[in-house]
């Protein structure tokens, strides 16, 4: 369990980037009375975590209704995560990993950013429901998965207390400090989405012969 737990919590961490959100959310409730953006912070990450839960739980089902298979799936799902690295590793952003450009600008004009673009996709975005997908089916046993709830709830309680203090964050780090912290995950995450490529062929292969 508790190997299961470190290397959900790395991906989890890795792929949320809690620091990144906090920086996002600072910049998208500029002038927000805190009264209103601590209830958002608050919403924003309960409903990422029903969305990553929900796939948790029906992922697999989901896929079998689609005919599609894991090795499959680790496949799609590592490139996926690679290309997320590589806007983390360049600081680039496109929609994979958070809001786009308009999308930002759409949500400047609401007044309430905790559904989107905060929980979607900025928390619970394609890479953080791949993922959830593909770690729960990594679980071979009730305590593995366990583990990796209990990994998620960790990450998503860091990212909460990042949110609440977004102001403070975006003060002592800033968007370079941000961007620094975003590319070091990067590397980290195209190690473990070239691993997914490698396990999806190899289980292919296996199934094949």
């Amino acid at each position: 369990m508790l190997t299961q737990f470190l290397y959900s919590f790395v991906t989890l961490f890795v792929i949320i980037d809690p620091v990144g959100s906090a920086v996002i959310f600072a910049g998208l409730t500029r002038g927000t009375p805190a009264k209103l953006r601590r209830p958002a912070a608050i919403r924003g990450v309960l409903v990422a975590v029903a969305l990553i839960l929900a796939f948790a739980l029906g992922g697999d089902q989901l896929l079998r209704a689609l005919g599609i298979t894991l090795p499959a799936f680790r496949i799609a799902g590592g490139i996926l995560l690679f290309l997320l690295a590589t806007e983390m590793v360049f600081a680039r952003q496109s929609g994979i990993r958070g809001p786009t450009a308009s999308e930002e600008k759409e949500a400047e004009q609401r007044r309430d950013v905790a559904v989107f673009p905060l929980a979607f996709p900025l928390l619970a975005g394609p890479g953080a429901l791949t993922s959830i997908v593909l770690l729960m089916e990594r679980a071979a046993a009730p305590l593995a998965a366990l583990g990796i709830m209990a990994a998620l709830a960790v990450v998503m309680a860091i990212t909460l207390a990042l949110l609440l203090a977004a102001p403070q964050v975006m003060r002592l780090i800033g968007i370079t400090g941000a961007n620094v912290m975003s590319r070091v995950l990067g590397i980290i995450l195209a190690a473990l989405a070239a691993q997914l490529v490698l396990d999806g062929i190899l289980e292919a292969l296996a199934s094949r012969g």
